[in-house]
């Protein structure tokens, strides 16, 4: 059987019309179903936060959305923070500005076992810091926490549990990173923003791309190959001009990080409560 080839083109050649009516739709019928008063979300400056602000402005309007900046001064880039408070200006909601630090070293300050290098368990602190204040403001105000993960960073476990991965909603999970890119472009995300590297600045100089060790281009071409074409990763190989090696780092990624998908496990209930039996 002949494979076709297939390019970065091929996945980002999406209706993104359709896609910009689907999100808000799905936007505004959370509301509406769910019963809150609006959302609150937080605005690191990259693409996918960008994204998600704009479609929930244009799904609901400015006044039902109130953005969060909750840098950390000691490694959050300025230009980061300049970037996420020019999307805030042209989308023109409410906002906060809040420096993370004085927080992040109350923690580390009270916890026996924290040394300066750990860096993942601190970065993690972080992102969950960032989830507790999303949250407070949410039972404050009587709003929902607007995710903002997309489709590569699920497949991957690119996300940190109960941090960026705690939220209500995910408006853009259905998206790969390079669709998301071009759906922010067409709901006016500046072209800075659209397509900055990624990165969760969760500690210095940390980059998505340079953790993961693969480019989100290729994570997107392969999830593409395998999960819409339903191609074996050898057929993956063919159709994309990724190595075997990048695949099946990729296919370990979203094996190793299956926990963070799925809700936490439990004994079953009969086997447990044995009159049910």
């Amino acid at each position: 059987m002949t494979i076709r080839k297939i390019s970065l083109e091929d996945v980002v050649n999406i209706d993104y019309e359709r896609a910009v009516n689907a999100i808000t739709s799905f936007i505004k019928g959370f509301l509406e179903e769910v019963g809150v008063k609006g959302f609150v979300i937080g605005i690191s400056g990259g693409v996918d936060s960008a994204a998600a602000y704009f479609a929930a402005v244009k799904a609901v309007g400015p006044d039902k959305v109130l953005a969060l900046i909750m840098h950390d001064s000691t490694v959050t880039p300025k230009e980061d923070v300049d970037d996420a408070k020019q999307l805030i200006a042209v989308a023109g909601t409410r906002y906060n500005v809040i420096d993370i630090a004085p927080i992040v070293e109350t923690y580390t300050s009270s916890i026996p076992v924290y040394e300066p290098t750990d860096l993942v368990p601190l970065g993690n602190l972080r992102a969950r810091v960032r989830m507790s204040l999303l949250y407070y403001y949410a039972n404050k105000f009587s709003y929902a926490v607007l995710g903002t993960g997309d489709r590569s960073e699920a497949f991957l476990g690119y996300f940190t549990k109960y941090g960026d991965g705690g939220v209500d909603l995910l408006p853009v999970a259905p998206l790969l990173k390079s669709q998301v890119r071009r759906l922010a472009m067409r709901l006016g995300v500046p072209e800075k923003v659209a397509f900055k590297p990624s990165s969760p600045r969760l500690w210095p100089g940390q980059t998505a791309e340079g953790e993961l060790g693969v480019s989100y281009d290729q994570v997107d071409l392969v999830i593409h190959a395998i999960e819409d074409l339903k191609l074996t990763p050898s057929e993956a190989v063919e159709a994309t001009g990724v190595s075997l090696n990048v695949i099946e780092r990729i296919l370990s990624l979203h094996r190793a990080t299956q926990h963070k998908r799925s809700l936490p496990p439990s004994p079953p209930l009969q086997e447990v409560v044995k009159y049910l039996g």
